[in-house]
């Protein structure tokens, strides 16, 4: 049986981010677990405009090529993780948009954050726990928060994100019990489809 998919969204595009190295290294850490297919997905590759469609996805398709593009990304995963940074206690703009960018893509998977910030991005992850759950998503209780004082020491390269345990330890509980909702919400979509299927025979 194939392995489940997730995608590790790089949650900033800005010049000189943080988010790169955090995103290496839950996907690292994610891979380790011999649980998932893991993909890092940056949002540098998909230049979304500001959301400027006639309607939402959720109602009518996106008339621009990228939209539809990162829509085919976001459908081929069974699960998310984002890194969130924290702009004026919230997630970067750039993060959502690319979540208003999609809709039914979201539905129905889980999704788990790893911040990074004054306290560790916490603001900005309980936005999106928010936006999570309007877009039907299963957000994570678990997350993964650096603070500051362990972010500037891994910025400046001094150290990195594995030689803190204490950030080790939060990645290895929130991806536990991110694989059980990636499990248990595939079995349940994979349920749905064939229910449809054999609705319309």
């Amino acid at each position: 049986m194939a392995k489940p998919k997730i995608g590790v969204i790089i949650g900033s595009t800005r010049q000189g981010r943080f988010g790169d190295k955090p995103a290496e290294w839950i996907a690292e850490l994610a891979r380790a677990t011999g649980d998932f297919e893991v993909e890092i997905v940056d949002l540098r590759d998909f230049p979304l405009p500001f959301f400027e469609e006639p309607a939402s996805p959720a109602w009518a398709p996106s008339q621009s090529e990228v939209a539809r593009k990162w829509q085919e990304k976001v459908a081929s995963f069974d699960g998310y993780i984002m890194t969130a940074a924290e702009y004026n206690h919230s997630p970067t703009g750039v993060l959502k948009n690319a979540l208003d960018y999609a809709y039914n893509e979201w539905a129905n998977k889980p999704v788990a954050f790893v911040g990074y910030g004054g306290v560790g991005g916490a603001r900005a992850v309980e936005h999106l726990r928010l936006i999570a759950i309007e877009l039907q998503m299963a957000p994570i209780r678990t997350g993964v928060h650096i603070v500051w004082a362990d972010y500037a020491q891994i910025a400046s390269g001094d150290k990195k994100v594995a030689d803190f345990p204490h950030l080790v330890q939060s990645g290895s509980d929130m991806l536990s019990q991110f694989a059980w909702w990636v499990n248990a919400l595939k079995s349940a979509r994979d349920a749905s489809l064939e229910a449809d299927k054999a609705a319309a025979e």
